[in-house]
């Protein structure tokens, strides 16, 4: 197990991007612009990750999946006796942040991930989602997994562009690659976990690579680690005294690909021709731009597991013999 340093490839400064970044991230299935963000730019994102916490741009909303029992999002007002570090601790992950703030989904293009971006998957990239992480000490990791498994494209195209607003270090839960794990385009088998350490998210098992091929990428506050979403990676909970490892993830996939995510809306015409529409384009032209957008996915709380998970996680076995029978 090795830790990357900036001087190894795979890091590289703003002002080096050229399209040599295409070979490294497809061989390794990641890529680390260091200095992405301007300290100005970071502080933006950390006053306006407060302000939605708070509620002072749109009202949040549980989740609909599992591991919302119990869960209560305390409203702006009673919000008001507390201190800016007690708010932010209250959440773990507020999924499509981008949905409440202006400021967040002007980041969505900012002009280091459309480089980048237009660069390893072509000139036509959306979004269709982002995740505000505000992981306090104490607050759980995520388990081993490939984004492919909760968003799926057609082409492979899946990335994700993880904007760091702390340092990120093992200490506090940066996030660990499993590098060339993108390589096969297969996606492993997910089963839900009892590990105090992760939250309610499912686990990828039976992969072919061991927790010494890991490395923890390790990155100053401003970087952009971009991601294949095929490449295994985690992170680990935040065990420092008292501080944040605030993130925003967005996740991109080419304009040419089809976006089978249903996402809670229902299935209109055959799985081939399945498109959801609730996408941001952030450079080229949409080829499908005929279907239009739609509006439907608001900002919404991930749960850390504190109330449970609500499914049936405790007994492995049993779901593993269930979820082949299903299939």
């Amino acid at each position: 197990m090795s830790t990357l340093s900036l001087d190894q490839p795979g890091y590289v400064s703003r002002t080096e991007l050229t399209d040599e970044i295409r070979s490294f991230y497809h061989e390794k299935g990641f890529l680390v612009v260091h200095d992405a963000l301007t300290p100005e730019e970071v502080q933006e994102l950390k006053s306006e990750t407060i302000a939605v916490c708070r509620q002072e741009r749109m009202t949040l909303t549980p989740p609909k999946w599992g591991g919302a029992e119990g869960m209560v999002i305390p409203t702006r007002e009673e919000m008001e006796g507390l201190t800016d570090d007690e708010v932010m601790r209250l959440f773990l992950c507020i999924h499509q942040a981008h949905k409440s703030s202006p400021v967040l989904k002007k980041y969505l293009a900012h002009p280091v991930i459309v480089d980048v971006l237009t660069r390893v998957i072509g000139p036509n990239v959306k979004c269709m989602q982002s995740m505000l992480f505000i992981k306090a000490s104490g607050k759980p990791g995520q388990a081993w997994h490939q984004d492919e498994d909760f968003i799926p494209t057609r082409d492979r195209s899946l990335a994700g562009a993880w904007i760091a607003m702390d340092d990120a270090v093992i200490e506090n839960g940066c996030l660990w690659i499993l590098p060339k794990s993108q390589k096969p385009g297969v996606l492993w088998p997910m089963y839900p976990h009892d590990d105090p350490r992760y939250d309610c998210a499912r686990m990828s098992y039976d992969f072919p690579y061991k927790d010494e091929d890991a490395v923890p990428v390790e990155v100053p506050a401003g970087a952009i680690v971009f991601f294949n979403g095929y490449t295994l990676h985690k992170s680990e909970p935040n065990v420092t005294q008292g501080k944040f490892r605030r993130v925003l993830v967005n996740h991109y996939m080419s304009g040419e690909s089809l976006l089978p995510w249903f996402h809670g809306s229902s299935l209109d015409g055959t799985v081939a021709q399945a498109d959801f529409r609730d996408i941001e384009f952030i450079a080229g032209s949409d080829p499908y731009a005929y279907k239009g957008t739609v509006d439907v996915s608001g900002a919404h709380i991930r749960p850390a597991g504190e109330g449970g998970c609500g499914d049936g996680r405790t007994d492995l076995e049993t779901f593993k013999q269930t979820l082949l029978k299903q299939s």
